[in-house]
Formats: structure tokens, C-alpha cells, sequence
């Protein structure tokens, strides 16, 4: 009687959860110093106004202030001008570099990123960490990759878990930097990508807790939960989010152009602006220096009047606008939520005043509202509720959550709103670098409940020429297919094609997924 054949025990997630978690711990490490150097710096920031707020005026210390300023500008433009690609957040960078639309030298990207990134924030401009977080962690990842030696999948695979590492590490939420990677950065939901996400998020944040401590990044708390017959106050209020959150894409979006034909200075040398606007800010709100977590843990203690609070979103939303086009390295992620949780305060504050909501419901609201303005301009209302849940450090708040970040993304997606990191990444110009040309890489295409594709037989679909499709992942199984393979939801179609080509096959795959949408509707 024969014996039956041994399964061999595949190492392959063991292997990749364990280059995650190596990746955390690195990217957690990197992160924390980034974060305790921005945070030592905008605490120095605020000593320095508030002495020239009570001092008598003394005309050499705002000179001293005035070239300090000038001086750090001009080293994060130098440091811009030899590397563009750490303005901004750089979660676009990191989104086009997973897409296979640009190529980064990790060395290049890492210290530069980290040294720009602290003296563009530290002075207390309204930029957040969380995107240079997002992108120091990517470098991280692909530095290691280029350690290893390895290439393709693998490569992108330590890449994202560098991302979730880093969102991480900038605001103690593993689980929501994970779900970030999955549902904006990478679009890609495969066991493989989640596990290894979700070992280099933990790794991360087990460094940032040992040096932050415990404490939730935003800890707020109410004493009553929000009553289901107030529930109306979500949808209006999820409607007045989804409408800002239009406004802020629009604007973010034509800016550069704006910014441009007003300073007419050159693209590295437009951080000049906002740092010498900050001083204004620094002088007359100390307090809202910052990405806007000060400001949302303030609320807390006090709540500022009606008047009070629409200044607060003027200025910040001004500030914040001119700080992120110059192009300086910082993100929009913090300042959004700090924006999110300004609206929700007018908009309870508003609403009580009129005797239609109970004073004590007003810290719901702000809670709520940092989810709904994200999810409507990042249209990640996943990451969106999951953030705030762990950043505020309480579970019991899901379902008010929900249904405001569903209402306001939904509004943002009926004007026409693109997820704001997208409609970025567009916007930039990526030219290929000799490395990426002619080089075999491997496209993953998840199949989701509702698509077209799904019961459509692999030989009758259109194909792009420059692509082969050589596998189905079908959970557990590898497909091989063949003509007669029937496309299922869930499945996930790996493609093997040229490097170069890899986003323009990504998009023909949409359009002939949208086509095959529209045919069956006529139908």
C-alpha cells in the first residue's frame, strides 16, 4: 500500500511576515526619531513667540527670527532641488512607485525626506507628519528590498509594508495603517500584501509605543453616546463635510498653478512664502502652529465660540493650502482631520445655540467629523473610521462614524471627486529612469464583488497586447488559466508584462472593465 505523498510546508507567508516585521521595526525606529525631532522643534517654536508675544519689542530678534526662517528655507529648497520627489507628502510618490509610473533612489529619498521634512514642520508650518511618515517608511522598505535582493512583487510587497509601517508609527494605529496601504496606497487586498502590511505596521508600532508611550495620539473622550434620534444631525452634517471636502480638492488641485503665477519664483524656492506667512500665525495663535493635533486635543478642555472657531478654519485652511503647494515636505493628513474636527465644533456649537442640540453631544460631533472630512476627500472611509477609532483610543463611536463618513463620501463622489492622492499623482511628471526599461514585472488585478469581468471566460476577453495573463489566485488555489477559465469575483488575475507598460495596463484593464460595465446595463 502506498503511502500517501507529505504536503511540503510553505514558508513563503512565514518568510514575508517576518520581512515585515523586520521592515517595522526599522521604518518604527526611523519614524520616531522624524516624529520626537518635529515635535522637540514646534515646541521650541511656540517658546519663541510667546516670548516675542510678551517681550517688548526688540528689532534683532525678529531679524534673528526673520534669517533663521530664511535660512531653513533655503536648505529644504537645496535639498529639493537635488531631489524632487520628497515634496509633499509623498504618499503619491509611493502610490506611482507600487504602480510601477516611478522609480526612487531609497537612500536619496530617506535623508533628505527626514531632514527636510523636520525643518519645514518643526518651525510649525500646517503640514501633517503622517505623509513623509508614509514615504520615510517606504524607503525603508525598498532599501531593504535592494539588501535582499529582491525584485517584482517581493519588492513592492516590503515597499508597502514600509507605508503601513510608517502611518504606523506617525499616529499608533496599526491596524489603520495597514487598511490605509490596502484601500488608497496599494488597491490590492491579496493575503499576501495584507499579512505582510499588517507585520511591518505592528513591528512599527511596538518601537513607537515603547517611546511615546500609550496614550492615543488624539485622546478625546464624551461622556454620553450620541442618541439614534439625533442620528439627522450625522447626515447634515456628513453633507456640509462632503461639501467642504469638494472645496479643498478643488482648490488643492488648481493651487500649484496659482502659486506659481503669483511668487514667480522657482519651483524649489516657493517654501519661502509660508515660511515667512508662519510668523504671523506663530506671533498671534501660537497654538495653532502645527499639523492641528494641539488643536483637536484642545477641544477637550474648551470648546472656543461660534466666531472663535470660523477664524480658526479660515486661517487654517488658508495656511494650510499655502504650506502644501509650495511644495515643502509634509502631508495633508493631519491638517484634514484638525479641519474635519474644526467643522464638526462650528457645526455643533451652531446647532446648540439654536436649541437643537444638547451642549454635551458637541465633543461627538468633533470626534465624527475628522472621519467624515477624510473619507470624503481621501474617499478611504475605511482607513478614515479605523484612524480615528484608534487615534482617539474608543471603540463605542463605530456606527456614528460610519454613517457620517458614508454620507460624506458619498456627496464628494456625487460632485465628481477623485481620491485626493490620485488626483495628485496625476499631476505629477515621472520620467522612466534606464533601470525601469525593458524589465518583466508582474501586475495583480483584484476581481471585485459587482465587476464585469466576473463569468466572463478568459479567451473572450480583449487582452492588452503588451500583457500575458499567466495566473488566477482563487483564495487558498493558484489557477492556471487557459481559454475556457471562467473569471470569478473574488479572484485576483495576475498579468506579467513590461515595467514600463505596467500603469498603462492597469488603466486599460479599468476602461475595458467599464466598457464591459456599460454594455451589460444597455443590455
Amino acid at each position: 500500500m502506498a503511502r500517501p505523498v507529505k504536503e511540503k510546508f510553505d514558508v513563503t507567508r512565514l518568510r514575508f511576515v517576518l520581512l515585515g516585521l523586520l521592515v517595522g521595526l526599522m521604518s518604527g525606529t526611523v519614524v520616531s526619531a522624524f516624529r520626537y525631532c518635529i515635535e522637540v522643534g514646534l515646541r521650541y517654536s511656540r517658546l519663541v513667540y510667546g516670548h516675542l508675544r510678551i517681550a517688548p519689542f526688540v528689532w534683532w530678534q525678529w531679524a534673528l527670527l526673520i534669517g533663521v526662517n530664511l535660512g531653513l528655507a533655503l536648505i529644504v529648497a537645496w535639498l529639493l532641488k537635488k531631489e524632487p520627489y520628497i515634496s509633499g507628502s509623498g504618499i503619491p510618490q509611493v502610490e506611482g512607485q507600487l504602480a510601477g509610473e516611478l522609480e526612487m533612489h531609497w537612500w536619496s529619498i530617506l535623508w533628505r525626506k527626514f531632514v527636510g521634512g523636520v525643518l519645514a514642520l518643526g518651525p510649525g508650518l500646517f503640514l501633517g507628519r503622517e505623509g513623509p511618515s508614509i514615504q520615510l517608511g517606504a524607503s525603508v522598505g525598498q532599501g531593504l528590498a535592494a539588501g535582499f535582493k529582491l525584485s517584482g512583487t517581493d519588492r513592492r510587497l516590503l515597499i508597502a509594508s514600509g507605508s503601513a509601517a510608517g502611518l504606523a508609527a506617525a499616529f499608533n494605529a496599526p491596524i489603520a495603517g495597514t487598511l490605509f496601504v490596502l484601500e488608497e496606497v496599494y488597491h490590492n487586498f491579496s493575503p499576501l500584501v495584507w499579512l505582510t502590511a499588517l507585520a511591518g505596521a505592528i513591528g512599527s508600532d511596538f518601537v513607537s509605543l515603547n517611546v511615546f508611550g500609550l496614550v492615543p495620539v488624539l485622546h478625546l473622550s464624551y461622556s454620553r453616546s450620541l442618541p439614534v434620534s439625533s442620528y439627522w444631525h450625522l447626515i447634515l452634517l456628513g453633507i456640509l463635510l462632503g461639501l467642504f471636502g469638494y472645496l479643498y480638492q478643488r482648490i488643492l488641485l488648481v493651487m500649484p498653478r496659482w502659486y506659481r503665477n503669483l511668487t514667480h519664483l522657482p519651483r524649489p524656492l516657493q517654501g519661502i512664502v509660508p515660511f515667512l506667512l508662519v510668523m504671523l500665525v506663530g506671533y498671534f495663535a501660537p497654538n495653532l502652529l502645527g499639523g492641528g493635533n494641539g488643536l483637536i486635543v484642545g477641544f477637550g478642555q474648551y470648546v472656543p465660540s461660534l466666531l472663535v472657531l470660523i477664524a480658526i478654519f479660515v486661517v487654517r485652511f488658508v495656511f494650510s493650502m499655502i504650506s502644501y503647494v509650495s511644495g515643502l515636505p509634509g502631508g495633508i493628513f493631519l491638517p484634514i482631520l484638525s479641519l474635519g474636527a474644526v467643522i464638526g465644533a462650528i457645526y455643533g456649537v451652531f446647532m446648540n445655540q439654536l436649541g437643537l442640540l444638547p451642549h454635551v453631544y458637541i465633543m461627538n460631533l468633533i470626534i465624527f467629523s475628522m472621519a467624515g472630512y477624510f473619507a470624503g476627500i481621501g474617499k478611504a472611509p475605511f482607513t478614515a473610521i479605523l484612524l480615528v477609532t484608534e487615534m482617539v483610543g474608543n471603540l463605542t463611536h463605530l456606527m456614528p462614524l460610519a454613517v457620517l463618513s458614508l454620507t460624506a463620501y458619498l456627496v464628494v463622489d456625487l460632485l465628481g471627486g477623485a481620491p485626493i492622492y490620485e488626483a495628485l499623482l496625476e499631476q505629477m511628471t515621472m520620467p522612466k529612469t534606464v533601470q525601469q526599461l525593458h524589465r518583466p514585472d508582474r501586475l495583480e488585478i483584484p476581481v471585485f464583488f459587482g465587476s464585469p469581468l466576473n463569468g466572463k471566460m478568459v479567451r473572450d476577453m480583449p487582452w492588452p497586447k503588451e500583457a500575458l495573463l499567466i495566473g488566477i489566485r482563487r483564495g487558498e488555489q493558484e489557477v492556471i488559466p487557459h481559454g475556457d477559465s471562467l473569471i470569478r469575483e473574488g479572484d485576483t488575475l495576475v498579468l506579467l508584462t513590461d515595467a514600463t507598460q505596467r500603469a498603462r495596463v492597469k488603466r486599460r484593464i479599468d476602461a475595458l472593465s467599464a466598457a464591459l460595465g456599460k454594455t451589460h446595463q444597455n443590455s
